[in-house]
């Protein structure tokens, strides 16, 4: 009798822990999803990308897991592990917030140190199309480059408002884009100058 219920008590035990190890961690999942959403409302997926990549690819996996485990017989489901990745991927997806905002200012402050450059350059290109030769030929050239200067031009307020709206990504793109633009203009009118020197 004694024996009988110590192997019932041993099984009763095994039973509860299988079911502890058995239970699906809701909670976790739940924690993680928010944590990564809320890391993708920062737009970590834009200026962190593969940081972000990597989180959410550890949170599908763990979702992978959990379905395999869901599959196998009550007794041998074993949450354990994947509960752990939920918690220390969430805690990672919190962190990458801070990151995605100190990535940010970075770049809003690489976008206005490049809109100074430019703004520089397009005043070079100004002058350098006031000394630039106005033959026959040369004059088709000159308004093409005048009209790329106002292109130019109307790019630094585009930036400007991409700032603003807080786009720094794409503000970036575009200032970036616009200075390569100006340093060729720049190039082409002091060849132009000085190949008219040259003749003289």
């Amino acid at each position: 009798m004694k024996k009988l219920l110590l192997q019932v008590s041993a099984l009763a035990l095994l039973v509860v822990m299988a079911a502890s190890c058995s239970k699906m961690p809701e909670a976790e999942v739940a924690t993680a999803k928010a944590s990564v959403e809320a890391a993708k409302s920062v737009e970590a997926n834009r200026y962190i990308a593969p940081e972000f990549n990597a989180v959410q690819d550890s949170l599908n996996s763990a979702l992978v897991e959990i379905e395999t485990q869901k599959g196998k017989f009550f007794l041998t489901r074993d949450y354990k592990p994947v509960t752990a990745k939920l918690v220390a991927l969430t805690a990672e997806a919190d962190a990458l917030k801070a990151k995605t905002e100190e990535r940010k200012a970075a770049v809003r402050t690489e976008v206005q140190e490049t809109l100074t450059a430019l703004s520089l350059l397009i005043e070079e290109d100004k002058a350098l199309l006031k000394k630039a030769p106005k033959g026959k030929e040369g004059k088709a050239a000159l308004e093409a480059i005048q009209n790329d200067i106002t292109v130019i031009e109307a790019s630094v307020n585009e930036v400007n408002t991409l700032v603003t709206n807080g786009d720094y990504l794409t503000a970036q793109d575009k200032v970036n884009a616009s200075k390569v633009k100006a340093e060729a203009i720049k190039e082409e009118l002091n060849a132009a100058i000085a190949k008219t020197k040259k003749r003289r």
